[in-house]
């Protein structure tokens, strides 16, 4: 069982790690609400897993604003009403600018990002998602989407690795780092169940989660 202090709880990871899955049904288990990312709503993201360069600007500006408008939204309205589960984490957003902007597109991004940047609570737990890049990308292969086939292991490992390093310094919430290599959290209910024990037992503002195979 989770305890009710935990009312705010973002998942978040790389690409391909399961955290929209996950925060469905951890959502589902607290009979809570989700806040979950939009991919399929930015028109600019499959051309950017083709083009990179090009189009990095437009499709990073779309998905900050996408987020500020569902945050401002939350703000509106009684934000403790419900548990919220989400699936990224504002704070998170600059690391995908810096790795994927020139110097000047990441300064500009930087002056909206601050102008934009909504004051939210801060989360009760945060749950951090690794696994290697090579099974990242055999997720990505096996989901099959069309705009998501551009992406490469280059770009992936590039953004494994500044999720590490953001998350090495992160302590604005507790913090659970989950090595999911050998959980599923989705189709095996002894590995769900495992999180949520887990969950129930923390104590300290970081600790981890690595179940060998």
């Amino acid at each position: 069982m989770i305890p009710s202090k935990y009312h705010n709880i973002v998942i978040e990871g790389p690409i391909g790690v399961g955290k929209t899955s996950l925060a469905k049904r951890l959502a589902n288990e607290l009979g809570a609400e989700t806040l979950l990312e939009e991919p399929d709503a930015n028109p600019f993201l499959p051309n950017f897993y083709r083009d990179p360069q090009r189009h990095a600007l437009s499709t990073q500006l779309f998905f900050l604003f996408q987020r500020v408008e569902q945050l401002t939204k939350l703000k509106q309205r009684d934000f403790f009403d419900r548990p919220i589960v989400a699936d990224f984490l504002l704070d998170k957003d600059p690391l995908f600018a810096q790795l994927t902007l020139d110097n000047a597109e990441f300064q500009l991004y930087t002056q909206i990002y601050q102008h934009l940047k909504v004051q939210t609570p801060r989360p009760d737990l945060v749950i951090y998602l690794q696994a290697p890049v090579e099974m990242l990308m055999e997720r990505i292969h096996r989901r099959g989407l069309k705009m998501e086939r551009g992406i490469t292991e280059d770009y992936l490992r590039n953004l494994a690795d500044s999720y590490t390093q953001f998350f090495y310094k992160y302590d604005a919430a507790p913090l659970l780092i989950v090595n999911s290599s050998n959980l599923n959290f989705v189709d095996r209910s002894k590995d769900f169940e495992l999180l949520l024990e887990h969950i129930g037992r923390l104590r300290g503002p970081r600790e981890f989660l690595n179940q060998a195979a």
